[in-house]
C-alpha cells in the first residue's frame, strides 16, 4: 500500500472530507475493511497534512515513546487516585496510546480480550457489520 502524493492532496480544493467519512461509515466495514477491499492506496481521510516543512523524512529513525501511567498505590492515597484520574483524561486527548501498569486486571482476562478481538476482526463483512454503529449510546447484547 502506498500514501497518496501530498502535493497533490494540498492541491485538490474539490476534496470533500466529510462526503469521504461518511461513505467509509456508510461501508460499515472499518479500515480492515477497506484493506480486505483490495485498497491500494492510503484514503486521504487518513492523511494528516504536514505541519511545517521540517518533519523528518522517511529515511530517518523514528522512536515511539509511549506514555505508562502507574496505578500502584491507587488504592491507599486518594490523592493518588485523582492524580491517575487525571494522568488518564490528558493521556487519552493528547497520546491516543498509552500503558497502564499495576492495574490489577489479571493476565488470562487480557489475553482474551486479545483473542476477543481477533475473533471479531476475523468475522465475515456481513456479520461485523451487525456490530457497526455511530451511536455511542446504543447497547449491545451478548
Amino acid at each position: 500500500m502506498v500514501v497518496t502524493d501530498e502535493t497533490k492532496i494540498n492541491e485538490d480544493s474539490n476534496y470533500d472530507r466529510q462526503k469521504e467519512l461518511k461513505a467509509s461509515a456508510d461501508l460499515k466495514a472499518g479500515v480492515k475493511g477497506l484493506f480486505d477491499a483490495g485498497i491500494t492506496k492510503v484514503p486521504r481521510m487518513f492523511i494528516a497534512t504536514p505541519i511545517s516543512t521540517s518533519s523528518p523524512t522517511t529515511t530517518e529513525k523514528t522512536q515511539f515513546r509511549i506514555l505508562v501511567i502507574d496505578r500502584k498505590g491507587i488504592r491507599d492515597n486518594p490523592l493518588r487516585h485523582n492524580e491517575t484520574v487525571e494522568d488518564v483524561r490528558h493521556a487519552s486527548e493528547t497520546w491516543v496510546f498509552f500503558q497502564v501498569v499495576n492495574h490489577g486486571i489479571p493476565l488470562s482476562v487480557l489475553e482474551e480480550m486479545k483473542h476477543g478481538v481477533r475473533r471479531f476482526h476475523e468475522l465475515d463483512m456481513k456479520e461485523k457489520k451487525a456490530y457497526y454503529t455511530k451511536d455511542t449510546v446504543m447497547k449491545f447484547s451478548h
